[in-house]
């Protein structure tokens, strides 16, 4: 029997158990940095399936060991990242979570839960391939400095160390049972952007005795903008967003003494990322010197562009196309949100795909990071086997 036959048997097979790990997990979401329980259920998941794994990575993340037994020394890793979001969720389902305020909104829940299935199916099927797979559940994808350069500064791409390293990402936009990739510049840069412009507070009807923070923030968010229209090049894609701000106290009749603002910029050009950290510094410190106020401008480097791996990207999508036929892989353009899976990227060649688990006719459509995102659940039974049969072909089985 064809072991491509098998996959796709056993991934059946696994339905069932797959979508209760995932609905299990969904119910019981935990924040990055705070996955323990969610490390626990994972290690337990591996234990009662006989796989050799290891705890404490970042504290609550765990890698797994299959080893095929075929004679070969290629090494290939497999990553999930476990974490949740802290958003209310509004889906009224059986398995909402039950942690108020924590959700998995961005999916993190199925690619754990496939993960866990995947190593079911290779674990399965380890007399039909050599190599060894590392299997990565990874916490902390979802907040800086993110759980991959965590674990990359605690080893965990050495000993052994992979020839490269796949992932997948939950795609609404896409239907269940597709994939999408990009070869190349796939996702942009992240930075977090914390501005504190400190003037001269007073009454709203005297604003001559003040320093309006107020109205010298509107300009600086006005005139960073200029970063983005008139100082990059527009052919490199380029993001500001300012999502907060706020000032302490006051009235429609007072002027602050302090106004806080929070954003973030993002870019799919390294040299050109640093170059307008520094503009965006300096003109928003000139402009409130020029009129007479403060301003404390500081920028958190986030993760940095991920880029595939052109030539396994190139393997990965002739192995999907002679999994689920080419009219279910799908190439997709570049986007603008950021994936801390861009730190191993960076190490070694990485590939990392989009799962379609849409479902327009099932009104399952909403986007990530959004209180009634869900999946089409038929989604699991690809999830797994594709996995598989990505890591056994990337072996060279």
């Amino acid at each position: 029997m064809k072991i491509q036959h098998r996959i796709k048997q056993l991934a059946e097979k696994n339905f069932s158990a797959v979508r209760k790990i995932r609905r299990h997990l969904h119910q019981y979401p935990e924040l990055s940095y705070a996955e323990k329980q969610t490390g626990k259920y994972i290690a337990e998941s591996l234990r009662s399936l006989g796989i050799k794994h290891e705890t404490g990575w970042a504290d609550n993340g765990i890698v797994a060991y299959i080893q095929g037994k075929k004679s070969s020394n290629r090494v290939i890793a497999l990553r999930a990242d476990i974490d949740a979001l802290p958003i209310l969720e509004a889906n009224k389902v059986s398995y909402k979570s039950k942690h108020k305020g924590v959700m998995h909104a961005c999916g993190h829940d199925v690619h754990t839960a496939s993960l866990l299935g995947t190593a079911k199916i290779l674990n399965d099927l380890r007399d039909e391939f050599g190599g060894t797979l590392k299997l990565i559940f990874q916490p902390a994808e979802e907040k800086f400095p993110g759980g991959a350069s965590i674990l990359i500064k605690e080893g965990v791409l050495k000993n052994p160390k992979p020839m490269s390293i796949i992932g997948q990402h939950v795609h609404p936009p896409l239907a269940a049972g597709k994939i999408g990739l990009r070869p190349g510049q796939y996702m942009a840069s992240a930075d977090e952007i914390y501005v504190t412009v400190t003037g001269k507070g007073g009454h709203g009807a005297l604003p001559h005795d003040c320093i309006d923070p107020i109205v010298i923030t509107s300009h600086i968010i006005t005139a960073l903008q200029q970063v983005v229209s008139r100082n990059a090049n527009p052919t490199t894609p380029t993001v500001l967003t300012f999502g907060k701000i706020n000032s302490t106290g006051g009235a429609t009749n007072i002027i602050p003494n302090e106004v806080k603002l929070m954003g973030t910029f993002r870019t799919m050009d390294e040299k050109w990322r640093y170059q307008a950290h520094k503009k965006m510094k300096k003109m928003a410190e000139s402009i409130a010197k020029s009129m007479g106020a403060k301003c404390a401008f500081n920028i958190l480097t986030g993760y940095p562009s991920l880029i595939n791996e052109p030539q396994l990207t190139a393997r990965v999508k002739d192995f999907a196309i002679d999994y689920l036929g080419k009219k279910n892989v799908v190439d997709l353009p570049i986007r603008m949100t950021a994936e801390d899976f861009a730190y191993y990227s960076q190490k070694m060649p990485g590939c990392f795909y989009r799962l379609g688990t849409g479902n327009k006719k099932k009104g399952i459509i909403s986007p990530v990071h959004t209180n009634t995102f869900d999946i089409d659940e038929e989604a699991l039974r690809l999830s797994t086997g594709m996995m598989a049969w990505l890591a056994i072909k990337e072996l060279g089985n």
